[in-house]
């Protein structure tokens, strides 16, 4: 782990409002790993974009983090208000202490084309994916503790009929790797991972045949595939990984 306290460190994720995400993977691995956990929602976006959603979501992730012997602590917050933005950090240490851990799960994904991206798409993309990312980032490393910490972010290459996603992600591995550069004095690691396609509840019935056929290994990732590698790289065992950007695809990419 980050730290060599005795206590229990604490990791902030983001995009955890919904059972079976990649984000809720991590958050049930980090805290089984001793970790405890703030994790941000926002069931507004979950809704809006036609994804598997529970009313009681959050409260059971919550549950199963606090019965795996972690503190749990829910943040509900719209990544496109800046403002809202810039206290979510220090809410997470007000409630477990200094964060030591950084895991971005989170993003707007609405498909569109060069033609049929609207502004106020594009915006909301770069606002969420880009701007939060950001400011996210720069508060977590001006708290983070003297024992260092860890920075990993989810990405994916995914842009044709996908442009604001795609291109709001490619922008958000630059932040990250050059956190790697800029924040490394602090004692701060930071890697994005790209797991490729995992059903996450958002794939028919079409598209996961047809990408599961392109899988070397016959089946898709899981989020629990990405999870482990999130571990990883928060653990001790990942201390001298850092400004990567990691394929953790099962061999898709090839």
């Amino acid at each position: 782990m980050a730290t060599s306290s005795s206590a229990r460190p604490t990791a902030l994720l983001t995009g955890v409002g919904r059972r079976g995400s990649i984000g809720h993977a991590v958050a049930l691995r980090l805290a089984h790993a001793g970790w405890d956990i703030a994790f941000t929602h926002w069931g507004a976006y979950e809704q809006r974009a036609q994804l598997p959603y529970e009313g009681d979501g959050v409260m059971r992730i919550a549950e199963e983090i606090r019965a795996a012997g972690a503190l749990a602590h829910p943040i509900e917050v719209d990544f496109t208000d800046a403002t809202a933005v810039e206290s979510v950090v220090t809410t997470a240490a007000k409630a477990l202490g200094p964060v030591s851990g950084l895991v971005l799960c989170h993003s707007e994904s609405i498909d569109s084309s060069i033609l049929t991206t609207t502004l106020e798409s594009f915006e909301r993309h770069f606002a969420v994916n880009v701007r939060a990312a950001w400011q996210l980032i720069a508060a977590f490393a001006r708290q983070v503790p003297e024992t260092g910490g860890r920075i990993a972010a989810f990405t994916s290459d995914h842009v044709v009929d996908n442009l604001p996603y795609g291109a709001s992600k490619g922008a958000l591995d630059r932040i990250v790797i050059a956190a790697a550069r800029e924040l490394g004095d602090r004692g701060i690691t930071a890697n994005v991972i790209n797991p490729g396609p995992v059903d996450t509840g958002w794939m028919t019935d079409e598209i996961r045949d047809t990408l599961t056929a392109r899988q070397p290994t016959g089946r898709l990732g899981t989020p629990d595939d990405a999870a482990r590698l999130v571990e990883f790289l928060l653990s001790d065992d990942g201390r001298w990984i850092s400004g990567q950007l990691i394929t953790s695809d099962g061999g898709f990419s090839v």
